[in-house]
């Protein structure tokens, strides 16, 4: 018995001439998601995509497509003779190992062969004859059935898939461009990055880095939470920038209820040369409006006064149960909520301005080397992959051997 897996594309579907495109990204995804499974064979088609197996097992392959944006849903098909005692025997073992007690079923045939000598109706009927003689515990159902068979009967054989596997949904990473992710150790921006990644961008991590006011514990966390968000983007670079410099300089010349919001224009100045060396389109950020006093309007607008490059906000009509939600979903919560401070917490003033006056930052800014600051920061980056079985033992290396 052949066994293949056929993947359906979802939103994939609804995209025009440039479909193909799409597919050809999923593809690549697909078999970098299975790369520990080098027989098997990635076949897209307009319609739905096919993987044969080749020998591998399909218990062991399955898992692997479960967070793959751009898959809809998936399900094992079994590849049998134009016989309909072998369909019946098929249809009757795969039913085998299932719980069917008090379940109902539908049998859901098409036949693209119309040369074959038994209809839809027919084979719907007699099929289902079949199921229900082998299974007396079973019904029928016609909508929303527990258990649903499909039957597609082709020119040189018959498919037959009794599950379906939900899939992760969205676009295929990497079909939307490139992105800046300006990454904490908090609740909301792995969330960003989750939502980012799910509607096709590949995101790098952008995170800042203030030793030894921040730990190497916070930086771990960091770095774990990437490893989780890896698995539905495959490998991202990590970006880990030295900002305790400028935090010092920040510290020393500016009043406390300007920090934060010279700190953020600081990061996002940083953020927007390593996207020009690193031909990003945008940057992103976690920012919820209004939960905290660096994300107010009035704050954003004097915070992204030092940039036009747009930058997108996945959570900002968020409230934070919803983002906590999604953070659960995806199992960075508990990670995030672990006790290590990132430089914005370490550096937060007691009473922040959250409708900071511009002309005001401009005056403090004029005391700091702002351009010598930032190339400073840009020049001793760290730049390594993070992928979801990284162990962090590799070697980082040196924004000069990477640009």
């Amino acid at each position: 018995m052949e066994v293949n897996i056929m993947i359906r594309y979802g939103e994939l579907s609804t995209k025009g001439k440039n479909k193909k495109n799409f597919i050809q990204q999923l593809a690549y995804n697909v078999k970098k998601a299975l790369r520990n499974f080098p027989s098997v064979k990635v076949r897209p088609e307009y319609d739905f995509m096919y993987l044969d197996l080749n020998g591998a097992l399909e218990h062991e392959v399955l898992p692997y497509l479960e967070h793959v944006f751009g898959i809809q849903s998936y399900s094992p098909v079994y590849k049998v003779d134009k016989d309909f005692s072998q369909l019946s025997k098929q249809v009757v073992q795969l039913l085998a190992d299932r719980d069917l007690e008090n379940k109902t079923f539908k049998i859901a045939a098409k036949r693209s062969d119309h040369e074959f000598y038994m209809d839809t109706q027919e084979l719907n009927l007699a099929l289902g004859q079949v199921v229900l003689q082998a299974y007396p515990q079973l019904s029928v159902r016609m909508k929303q059935p527990d258990i649903q068979i499909k039957v597609d009967v082709r020119r040189e054989a018959i498919y037959v898939s009794t599950q379906v596997y939900k899939g992760a949904g969205g676009l295929p990473v990497g079909t939307s461009g490139r992105g800046m992710m300006m990454l904490s150790g908090g609740i909301d921006s792995p969330v960003a990055s989750y939502l980012a990644l799910k509607r096709g961008l590949d995101i790098e991590m952008v995170h800042f880095y203030s030793p030894p006011y921040t730990s190497p514990q916070s930086l771990r966390k960091t770095q774990e939470l990437t490893k989780k968000l890896a698995k539905y983007g495959g490998t991202i670079q990590f970006i880990e920038v030295p900002f305790t410099k400028i935090q010092e300089a920040i510290k020393a010349n500016c009043p406390d209820t300007y920090l934060m919001t010279l700190t953020r224009r600081f990061m996002l100045r940083i953020t927007d040369e390593l996207r020009q060396k690193r031909k990003g389109l945008v940057i992103l950020n976690g920012e919820s409006i209004g939960q905290v006093a660096s994300q107010t309007l009035h704050s954003m607008i004097a915070i992204n006064e030092v940039t036009n490059t747009p930058i997108l906000r996945p959570v900002a009509a968020m409230d934070k149960l919803e983002i906590i939600q999604i953070a659960e979903q995806i199992d960075t919560f508990e990670l995030s909520i672990q006790p290590f401070e990132d430089c914005c917490t370490v550096f937060a003033p007691p009473s922040p301005k959250t409708k900071p006056n511009l002309d005001k930052v401009h005056h403090y800014e004029e005391k700091l080397d702002v351009d010598a600051l930032i190339q400073e920061a840009v020049n001793h980056v760290k730049i390594y992959p993070i992928s979801s079985d990284t162990s962090f033992e590799e070697d980082t290396k040196d924004m000069d051997e990477l640009l």
